[in-house]
Order: C-alpha cells, then structure tokens, then sequence
C-alpha cells in the first residue's frame, strides 16, 4: 500500500526515467484524471492510502504515456482560449500559440462586424468554437473532413451549446459548397508540415494524425487550395488569418498578394507563425 503522494512521485519518477519531459507536470496531471481530483482536492488529501486497483489505473496512464501517447489524449479534455476541449486519437491537439490565431480572429470580428466566419481544417474546433463563443453575433462554419476529427468537433460544439455554429462535413482542397453564405472571416490552421519532414517529428507529434500535419512537399498545399477554391467566398474587406510554421510566411502572402493586403505576424516568442490580411477586391 502507499499514498497517494508516494503514487504521484512514483509515476514521476517512471516517466523520468523514460525521459518524458515535464514529468512531475504530466505525473500529476494523469493522478488528478486517474483519480478524478482537483490539485486542491489531491494536496488536501495526498496523504490518503490508495488501493492496488486505483494505483493500476493510474499506473497504466503512466505505461502510455512513457510509449509517447500525448498527455492530452490521455487525460481526453485541454484547455484552449477560455473553454475547455474533448480531444483524443484522431484529432490535432491545441497549442498555445493557436490561442493568438483565434485572439486576432475575435478583434478582427468585433471591429468589422464580420457576420459569417469560416474555419477550415477545424479539427477539434478550438479555433471555430471559440471564436464562435467569444462573438455571439456571428455564425461560425466549421470544415473538417476526417471522422475521427469530426466526433470531436461535434462533440465540442455539444458540449459548448452555441447556437451560432455548424459542423460541416467537407474536404477543403475540394472547395465550398456553393449556398453557404460567403464570410467576412476565414482562419485556418491547416497542415503544414512538408512530407519529407514527417518522420523526424517528436515521438508524441507523431501519434497524432498524419492528415492533419502533412502539407505536401513543401507543406504549402493547403495554402495553395485555399487561395484557388475559397477566395471567392471572402466578401470584399474581409479578412483571413492562418497559422504557418515560421518560415513559410513571405511564401503565403505572395501566393495571396493579388487580392488581398497581407502580412506576416509574429507569435509571442517573437517566431513568424501567422499570416493576416484583408481582400482587396473580389476573385
């Protein structure tokens, strides 16, 4: 028998050994799920003696997490933007530099009285559902194409109870379909990982879906279709927003320059990881 204390310090101790970053961080964080606690409620009660069935459950978070599996997926729920995420196989896990995406998107919104948004490559919806929660006078379309990532958007949008959002089923290099009304907004955050890259990933970045990391040989793809097949349904005046990695941002803005007034942005670290900008004319 031990307590809970000895458990949590067991289990870091294990995911040290395995080298998993932020051990003491994860070990709690997968004790609090195991245990269904609060941190308030485990310092309160760390004292407590647990049973070998309760340390097996936790124990087996720990066996997952040391074979890469993202803590996120193993917990099941992250907090992104003032709201709180069910994620797991299947779907891209949000990112703190995304949260700024979505904090240009909502200003962008409430300064222009944008009244349809489009998020493409919603996956998980963080990005969609967020906006849509921060700016009720919108209507949020939300395109994923994958199933597995599209059981979370729904199951986020149910869980968030907006009535200004719609989940679509669509293949973004496929284009839009025609009667939806065109948008004052367009943000996406589409994969953009060149191929030959896939492979030397981080071991935990790897479980999470190839289809929504792979952007083609140069990891431009999407950009490329989005410009081809979207832009003509950006009202004039409207404004696009994308995350990229942070060397592919002068590559975006010319493959946009013809219609729209853009530019790249920096993240709070200071790296180029965004692209903004507003349409000019129509296409």
């Amino acid at each position: 028998m031990m307590t809970l204390r000895e458990l949590r310090v067991k289990g870091n101790n294990i995911l040290k050994d395995n080298s998993v970053e932020d051990s003491t961080f994860d070990s709690l964080q997968l004790l609090l799920r195991a245990f269904s606690l609060t941190a308030d409620e485990y310092y309160l009660s760390d004292n407590r003696i647990v049973t070998d069935e309760e340390a097996d459950v936790f124990l087996g978070f720990i066996s997952r997490r040391v074979n890469g599996e993202p803590l996120q997926y193993i917990l099941g729920k992250w907090d992104f933007y003032e709201s709180s995420f069910f994620v797991g196989e299947g779907v891209l896990i949000p990112r703190p530099e995304t949260e700024e995406l979505v904090e240009m998107c909502i200003n962008a919104v409430k300064e222009n009285g944008y009244k349809v948004v489009y998020d493409l490559c919603s996956g998980s919806g963080c990005i969609g559902l967020s906006i849509a929660k921060a700016c009720p006078e919108t209507h949020c379309y939300l395109f994923e194409l994958y199933d597995e990532a599209l059981y979370f958007t729904r199951k986020n949008l149910a869980e968030m109870q907006l009535s200004n959002a719609t989940v679509i089923k669509c293949d973004v290099l496929s284009g839009c379909f025609e009667d939806i009304p065109d948008c004052g907004l367009l943000v996406s955050n589409p994969p953009y990982i060149p191929h030959c890259e896939i492979d030397s990933l981080q071991k935990e970045v790897r479980k999470e879906p190839v289809s929504a990391l792979d952007g083609g040989h140069d990891g431009l793809d999407f950009y490329r279709e989005i410009k081809d097949k979207w832009s003509h349904k950006i009202n004039e005046g409207g404004f696009v927003a994308f995350e990229c990695a942070e060397n592919q941002c002068d590559s975006i803005v010319s493959l946009f320059s013809e219609a729209f007034d853009c530019s790249g942005k920096t993240d709070a670290f200071g790296l180029d990881r965004f692209v903004t900008g507003t349409k000019l004319r129509k296409v």
